[in-house]
């Protein structure tokens, strides 16, 4: 019996087939093998097309079926993991009315900051557990006041995976963590913010069915089993945003487990059980996975925009023609700090962080003279690692102390710069784990279908391929030091 897990990244669609009796990944397939484009009509502004992902996840799926390791017909059960905050718009014939306005889009901050203040700082902190800040709501204030015209014709609103569900299913459901992460979620009443509906003035008939993450979310329609070599009516039984499958994907789901990425943005996601805020909202805090009404289970996550982006931003201008382990290695051979050189990696839309300002990117203490490419692999690589620890340090003022943190080795972490910095920047050991968001979502699926036992029995077979410990903290603390200076120096001037 296989499982087919979906991870609806910003940069691809990745698919993974996973056995579940052994729990082995059979195979993973990415569509497309270049970056998906972001549309930005104006500064701060970053929408993808829903239509393209639908297309980018048949392909993918059609991808790994062209493999021939295994019978399609043999999958019985579709999870979904998908970038987080995104808001797709739906009439009634289910037409894409816009672009997604997706997670790094900045416009609805102003939007936010007003909402907080009219329904009060206190009551949303302590019923919404964050800021209605740039999140979905927000956005979807921002499409009612700018584009009237596009509110008007709105059936459904959706996030990502709702929406990749709906295309496999024809179902619309929603689950009480997709909600929070959009801030419509009201956790001391367990029910949909009337706060948030009732200010931004939005009809609740706009909300899909709430389910439960691990549930029936729809049967697979026959003409797109057809076209994909599916079996019909195979559920959809998992939909997840991206960071707490991602926590889910390293069996992060107790209370005090903690999980990291750095892709495109990079996040420390730690797992509760109280209804924990930070009262700057600079992290955030959302209904995990597993989280129900008896049982609180609420994933803070710390969130930096500008992770991988940073790094491949950097590829792109100086080494289009080098791969990343090739400019990973060539970071290597640059001492700690980089001899002087810093980068600060906030160039892709306001940063939670830092009460959703847009800093924007820095390189400080350029050397014509000494510094080469090199240097700006490494420090660029450096500054994310001290971005993370900055957050890390928020996460610590709320009570989240990680004694490890888990990781798939994928992305930044296949770097031995960044691992380093990272470890030794924030004092706290890696677990790197062989995982990624398909696999997640495929063993979301299998645990939603009820064909593993339990959660534990989907990662009964998890073991750790490293555990990368601190051995140069003092260094690095002391380059930290130094990064942060030039960091409070550039929020001064931000403020």
């Amino acid at each position: 019996m296989l499982l087919l897990g979906i991870d609806i990244g910003t940069s691809s669609i990745k698919v993974a087939i996973v056995d579940a009796t052994t729990q082995e990944t059979i195979i993973t397939a990415q569509y497309p093998e270049t970056e998906s484009p972001i549309t930005s009509l104006q500064n701060g502004w970053a929408e993808q097309s829903p239509e393209m992902w639908w297309q980018h996840v048949q392909q993918a799926i059609l991808k790994a079926n062209a493999a021939g390791e295994y019978n399609p017909k043999d999958i019985a059960a579709i999870g979904i993991a998908y970038q987080m905050h995104g808001l797709v718009c739906v009439d009634k014939h289910r037409n894409v009315l816009r672009d997604s306005i997706i997670w790094c889009d900045s416009r609805a901050v102003p939007f936010g900051n007003k909402a907080f203040e009219a329904i009060g700082e206190e009551k949303c902190l302590s019923h919404l557990l964050n800021s209605p800040g740039n999140f979905t709501a927000s956005k979807l204030a921002w499409v009612k006041e700018n584009e009237p015209h596009i509110y008007e014709q709105i059936d459904k609103v959706m996030l990502p995976g709702d929406f990749i569900a709906m295309k496999l299913t024809g179902v619309i459901t929603t689950s009480a963590s997709a909600l929070s992460e959009g801030v419509f979620w009201d956790f001391k009443n367990n029910e949909l913010s009337k706060d948030v509906m009732g200010y931004y003035d939005f009809h609740n008939s706009i909300i899909p069915t709430i389910k439960d993450v691990f549930t029936e979310h729809g049967l697979l329609s026959s003409s797109i089993s057809e076209h994909l070599s599916l079996t019909t009516g195979i559920p959809v039984t998992y939909k997840a945003g991206d960071q707490p499958n991602n926590a889910l994907s390293l069996n992060v789901l107790q209370p005090g487990e903690v999980a990291a990425t750095a892709g495109t943005s990079g996040v420390i996601y730690g797992v509760g059980d109280t209804l924990s805020y930070d009262k700057q909202s600079r992290i955030n805090s959302f209904a995990h996975v597993n989280h129900t009404a008896t049982e609180t289970r609420i994933g803070t996550l710390l969130c930096i925009n500008g992770t991988g982006i940073a790094n491949s931003f950097t590829r792109k201008l100086l080494a289009a023609d080098k791969s990343y382990p090739l400019i990973n290695e060539a970071a290597k051979q640059v001492p700690i700090g980089s001899e002087g050189l810093s980068v600060l990696p906030f160039g892709n839309g306001a940063e939670r962080i830092f009460n959703n300002k847009t800093v924007g990117a820095h390189y400080q203490n350029i050397n014509f003279n000494i510094h080469t490419e090199a240097h700006i692999f490494r420090a660029v690589q450096e500054g994310i690692a001290f971005s993370f620890r900055y957050g890390l340090d928020i996460m610590k003022e709320n009570g989240i102390t990680p004694s490890v943190i888990r990781a798939g080795k994928a992305n930044l972490f296949l770097s031995d710069v960044f691992i380093s910095a990272f470890v030794n920047a924030t004092n706290v050991p890696v677990e790197l784990y062989q995982v990624d968001g398909s696999v997640g979502a495929a063993k979301g699926a299998g645990i939603g279908a009820k064909i593993f036992a339990s959660e534990k029995e989907a990662f009964a077979n998890a073991k750790p391929l490293d555990l990368i410990e601190p051995t140069v903290h003092a260094a690095y603390d002391e380059e930290y030091k130094v990064w942060k200076e030039l960091l409070l120096r550039q929020l001064g001037r931000e403020a």
